[in-house]
């Protein structure tokens, strides 16, 4: 087991749980909330089989790494990504970014560059902006995500069966390309994060990526599925090419938020051609 030390509270290392397999051009692969690297099992294996070194971590609060009280903030994400790339001296390196994770990749091309950086994939994107304001009229009211935090406060897995009930869009695909069995192991790895984390990422989503994402100057893929009700294209994916230089949108049919386990092959495919 390996881990990366980012930081500390009091007299405890705050450490990220990662893994490295492979050989080949490196990917680091980036999970969304309230899952762990583990959720890439599924692109792990196709990245693997082209050919592609792949990385991926727990991101802090989460999975194997340390949970401390603070730090679930996008300027600290991207501190510990920068951590990781620097520590196993990544260069020339792709970033995938799915969820919350697509908030990292951004943050850290917008303060740190792309020195390191070839390209990057966003699926299931968080940006640009998700609260609504005078200048972003397209966004959600922050009532919204208020009550999202005092779901969570009050009753945690309840809180979470409903959320992963919408990532995989359950009343629709479960039982035939959602097993029960997958959703359940979503769930005991989402039950195994902070509840400090839970609750304060909630505030991270609403930061805002608008600036980041206009800085991207390396080729970008974005992927998202058409029926995604967690971040529904109106407000994500389908905002992002106005300010991007050089980016492919794909949409799939029928994909909810979870479009890297449910529509594992197409995203497979979509991400190789990616990568070249």
């Amino acid at each position: 087991m390996a881990y990366i030390k980012v930081g500390e509270e009091n007299s405890t290392d705050i450490e990220l749980y990662y893994e490295d397999h492979g050989t080949g051009r490196p990917v680091v692969l980036i999970h969304g909330f309230p899952l762990s690297g583990r959720s890439w099992e599924k692109q792990e294996t196709a990245l693997l089989d082209a050919g592609h070194r792949v990385i991926t971590y727990d991101r802090r609060g989460f999975g194997r790494s340390s949970q401390p009280a603070g730090g679930y903030d996008y300027d600290t994400f991207a501190g510990d990504l920068d951590t990781l790339l620097k520590t196993l001296e990544l260069d020339d390196v792709t970033l995938v970014g799915f969820s919350m994770g697509t908030g990292e990749v951004v943050r850290y091309l917008g303060t740190r560059g792309s020195a390191r950086v070839a390209r990057v994939a966003l699926l299931g994107p968080l940006g640009p902006f998700l609260r609504k304001t005078d200048d972003n009229p397209e966004g959600v009211e922050t009532a919204f995500f208020e009550g999202i935090k005092s779901a969570i406060r009050a009753d945690r897995p309840a809180a979470i069966k409903s959320f992963l009930d919408n990532f995989y869009n359950m009343d629709a695909l479960g039982g035939t390309v959602v097993s029960d069995s997958a959703w359940q192991d979503s769930f005991n790895v989402a039950l195994g994060a902070s509840p400090i984390a839970a609750v304060k990422c909630v505030d991270a989503w609403l930061e805002d990526f608008r600036d980041d994402i206009a800085s991207i100057d390396v080729p970008v893929l974005v992927v998202q599925g058409d029926s995604d009700r967690i971040l529904p294209p109106p407000v994500t994916g389908n905002r992002l090419p106005a300010l991007l230089r050089d980016v492919r949108q794909v949409q799939i049919e029928g994909g909810p938020h979870a479009i890297g386990w449910t529509h594992a092959e197409r995203v497979n495919q979509e991400l190789i051609a990616f990568l070249g």
